[in-house]
């Protein structure tokens, strides 16, 4: 992967911003069956393991910072409580998210350092998202939300490759992305373009 093709990805109409957690990660899930939410931890999981980060049970200040919420309609997020104090002005995202016909919605908070603190995914099940196997979709929320990607990052490429007769997993280039990302020498948070460079100098040290 070249320092222009991880700019990309990083790429927002205010720049390169690019954020990774600064704590361990304690998700939780809402609205599935207990054997779908026993596939989707083990996604969020193993993607957690495989960029070099770590899990908790809880955390000391949110109990839980990623929480992913599975509806049928989006009107089910105005019944949920307090959900308001997490999501600034969930009253006017309401009608924008049902005008768009959206099928997820990701919002994040960030910690002093610029690491991201909390993650909050919202995801409508219907079209091609409720055709996903859990694991399947499991596995790409989870890449999609232990990094800070810019909004193009995946829209023309999934970050999942399925090998022929196999399930789904973890596109190898993306595997060794996060990878970089979450090396100790790297920061939490950056928005320099050059923290690209950096990145891509980690990839060819790892033979990424």
């Amino acid at each position: 992967m070249t320092p222009t093709e991880i700019e990309s990805l990083f790429a927002t109409p205010e720049g390169y911003r690019f954020a990774r957690w600064s704590r361990p990660i304690v998700p939780v899930v809402f609205g599935v069956d207990d054997q779908s939410l026993g596939v989707l931890k083990s996604a969020i999981e193993a993607t957690v393991f495989a960029a070099g980060h770590r899990m908790a049970e809880t955390d000391p200040e949110l109990g839980a910072n990623l929480m992913m919420f599975f509806l049928r309609d989006w009107q089910e997020l105005a019944a949920l409580d307090n959900l308001d104090r997490m999501i600034p002005a969930l009253d006017t995202l309401l009608p924008k998210l049902e005008a768009e016909d959206a099928l997820q919605y990701r919002t994040f908070r960030f910690s002093p350092d610029g690491g991201i603190q909390a993650c909050f995914v919202f995801l409508r099940m219907a079209g091609d998202l409720a055709d996903q196997p859990a694991a399947e979709l499991g596995l790409e929320q989870a890449v999609k939300s232990v990094l800070l990607w810019g909004q193009g990052a995946f829209a023309d490429r999934s970050p999942l490759a399925r090998p022929e007769g196999g399930d789904a997993v973890l596109r190898a280039d993306i595997a060794a992305l996060l990878r970089a990302a979450y090396d100790p020498v790297m920061p939490v948070a950056a928005e320099d373009a050059s923290h690209a460079l950096r990145l891509a100098a980690r990839l060819q040290v790892s033979g990424g």
